[in-house]
């Protein structure tokens, strides 16, 4: 079970991160030149595959598992908890839908309004989809080596990392256009229960906790973060309409 969660939670987590990356990208290629996006999105590239071989594993390696454990489990617990806050928001009502459509016209519509600039890319563009694709790729490689710390299961962690990149690119190629119609939001909130729960299972692991079911908590703690996160989004959600009643009768 805990397998499968890991190539999940990689495969989910990188194709929310690179279906962003693609967003930047498209918008890059399609007012400053194919050139210029694709060089951007190879050098960045680069460079997380340079940092990722030079820090990661070595480092990784030098730490006892016990630290290791302890230490990425804090990490794990603090990114799923991040994202389930934004999601709870979301679902509540509190902060607005997260939209790939809108973000494209938002990008494109300040690359057609800024100033071009000659040679051999442009270096607006190039840096827009630069920052794009090394900070989307930044968040994914510290999900793969976080998952893959755990019984060195780096292989299935970069299995699915790598999957998601493939399908997300193939995906966008052949639309050629924002991937709006992939549940972004859902898979955030899918994401960070996985986080949450890894997160938990590990930093208990690490302080010494024995669970009772060993692997088998992995989805009794998916499923316990996922009735806390209902709970509050409904009552939030409430909240959120009480709010806006509020605020329409005292117009009136």
């Amino acid at each position: 079970m805990s397998l499968f969660l890991i190539v999940l939670a990689s495969f989910l987590a990188s194709a929310v991160e690179v279906v962003e990356a693609f967003t930047i990208v498209l918008a890059v290629g399609i007012t400053r030149g194919w050139r210029t996006a694709l060089i951007a999105a190879a050098a960045a590239s680069l460079v997380l595959v340079v940092l990722v071989a030079a820090l990661g594993p070595s480092l990784i390696l030098s730490i006892p598992i016990e630290i290791l454990q302890t230490v990425v489990g804090v990490l794990l617990l603090m990114f799923g908890l991040q994202w389930l806050r934004k999601a709870i928001l979301r679902r509540s009502g509190w902060k607005s839908l997260h939209d790939e459509d809108q973000i494209f016209a938002k990008d494109v519509a300040a690359l057609s309004s800024s100033a071009r600039t000659e040679g051999f890319v442009d270096w607006t563009g190039f840096t827009l989809a630069f920052k794009g694709v090394f900070l989307e790729g930044l968040e994914v490689a510290f999900i793969v080596l976080t998952f893959g710390t755990k019984d060195d299961h780096l292989a299935l962690s970069a299995l699915g990392a790598a999957s998601a990149c493939v399908l997300v690119v193939i995906a966008g190629v052949l639309v050629h256009r924002p991937l709006s119609r992939v549940p972004e939001n859902d898979l955030k909130f899918a994401v960070g229960l996985m986080l949450a729960a890894f997160g938990t299972f590990w930093l208990g692991e690490g302080s010494g906790l024995e669970w009772t079911l060993g692997d088998g908590m992995l989805p009794v703690l998916v499923i316990l973060y996922a009735v806390v996160c209902w709970a509050l989004a409904r009552w939030l959600g409430a909240r959120r309409a009480q709010a806006v009643a509020g605020g329409a009768g005292a117009t009136t």
